[in-house]
């Protein structure tokens, strides 16, 4: 193969992957169930409690293959998911600001692994996000986990 026809596949793949958005869900009013094949039948893998986003890899019928925080994939019905928007804290003492800018004085501090509802998103690289005690403001997309 020329080295131009490779440069050429190289581009077009991540041009390809450069354009693909990611589609997160999560967990309904229920916990869900998480198993390692598309069925009732396969093995618990473990249970993903209520609020919690999976980024939905693959749809399979009334299935869908997820993936969760720590990366690990596994399958779960489809109808067990909501639209609803989370996301979760990445690293500890996040601090939740006034206003989408590094220098607003911060709300509160969210710690390492806590949901925080997104109320919303912008192309700026920061998220209106809600404690489930009410209290709302902004992190940096990067900081958090499920957008």
């Amino acid at each position: 193969m020329s080295i131009s026809r490779w440069i050429a596949g190289a581009a077009l793949m991540l041009a390809t992957a450069a354009g693909h958005a990611f589609d997160f869900k999560t967990v309904g009013a229920a916990p869900a169930i998480l198993y390692d094949a598309p069925s009732t039948k396969g093995g618990k893998l473990y249970v993903a409690p209520r609020g919690m986003p999976l980024e939905v890899v693959l749809s399979y019928g009334e299935w869908v293959k997820v993936r969760d925080v720590s990366g690990d994939l596994a399958w779960t019905e489809a109808k067990v998911l909501s639209n609803r928007r989370n996301v979760v804290v990445r690293g500890a003492g996040l601090k939740v600001r006034a206003a989408a800018d590094e220098a607003s004085a911060p709300v509160f501090i969210a710690e390492k692994g806590i949901l925080l509802e997104v109320t919303e998103a912008n192309s700026s690289g920061w998220i209106k996000v809600r404690h489930k005690d009410g209290l709302s403001g902004y992190v940096k997309s990067a900081d958090v986990w499920g957008i």
